[in-house]
């Protein structure tokens, strides 16, 4: 079976870019440089999230209120209890930097566009997985800064989460607003070239893991982390996110959603972003621990693309097989 099936690209790629900064780090002048650079990159990511994000979809999604309550539950309350619990069980010792990467994760908001396209793929409320999920993104600028100051204690972290969340509007906000606001301008060219611009998302991603990873194996990250903690990480991350789904899915049916709402809350409110993630990481925690913290994130975002993947792929089986019985 060749790689390709296993993984998608990007995190061929990904895994790629580890590698490169594990064996050639930026350091020195470069990493202002790439810095700086990094942060150009990420501002025009979000302007386009801002640009594509259309006020039809989310005046169409948007009068789902109790689904919307139930995804940002299990994004911002579900999820970082499981990771507080997790974390202060330790039942494996590991460095610490990644019991806190896991409740980091935990704490992050949904994806945008694999949330989307997953519960479109499966059948499910696309209007209200445009809206969820997009609030979800927007919701975490203010909330994930502050869930760190309460519940992660990282040496060399500012605590400041006034300023945090001042920064991270800066750089993540304000341009996905500008975006939006450009959308009468910019809404037709984008369409137009999403495809092309679509390669924004994971240029951004690529700069900002490259340049974390160069300062973490400055500091010995491949020293702290081994093939065994490399195994738990991906362990946990099956298990955690087999949680989460079992629960979405369950309360989604409990509370009477019908098929299509239970997709959307299935895929909605059990995602967290890269997108999102990396670039906060920067902004939260010192540059020497960003690269550790990150560490299950990005195991976990493969996880999730290929669990819900199949996921996808048997709900649309689901959906085939219900409208051939009718």
């Amino acid at each position: 079976m060749r790689l390709q099936r296993i993984f998608d690209p990007f995190t061929l790629i990904l895994i790629g870019t580890v590698l490169l900064a594990s064996f050639l780090p930026a350091k020195g002048q470069a990493i202002v440089y790439f810095s700086w650079l990094t942060n150009i990159a990420i501002a025009v990511l979000f302007f386009m999230h801002g640009a594509k994000l259309s006020r039809e979809a989310i005046l169409a999604g948007g009068s789902h209120w109790r689904l919307h309550l139930w995804v940002m539950c299990s994004t911002f309350i579900v999820f970082p209890v499981l990771g507080v619990l997790f974390a202060r069980w330790a039942p494996v010792n590991v460095s610490p930097e990644i019991y806190a990467g896991f409740i980091y994760l935990c704490i992050l908001p949904a994806t945008v566009q694999s949330a989307i396209a997953f519960t479109s793929l499966a059948g499910g409320n696309v209007a209200a997985a445009v809206c969820s999920a997009s609030a979800s993104s927007l919701l975490g600028i203010f909330i994930s800064p502050l869930l760190v100051n309460l519940l992660m204690h990282i040496h060399g972290s500012s605590g400041d989460s006034l300023r945090q969340v001042g920064s991270i509007m800066l750089q993540l906000l304000l341009p996905f607003v500008l975006g939006h606001l450009s959308r009468p301008l910019t809404g037709r060219w984008i369409e137009r070239n999403k495809k092309w611009l679509g390669k924004t998302d994971q240029t951004s991603i690529l700069l900002v893991v490259y340049t974390a990873f160069s300062e973490a194996v400055t500091h010995g990250i491949w020293h702290k982390v081994g093939a065994g903690s490399l195994l738990f990480i991906i362990v946990v991350s099956v298990i955690l996110l087999a949680m989460v789904i079992a629960i979405n899915t369950l309360m989604a049916r409990r509370l009477g959603f019908n098929k299509a709402d239970e997709i959307t809350i299935v895929f909605c409110g059990s995602k967290k972003s890269l997108a999102n993630g990396i670039p906060m990481a920067n902004i939260l925690f010192p540059t020497s621990a960003v690269g550790m913290i990150v560490l299950p994130l990005m195991i976990f975002h493969q996880i999730q693309l290929m669990v819900c993947a199949v996921l996808a792929q048997r709900y649309k089986r689901q959906q085939e097989n219900g409208d051939r019985a009718v």
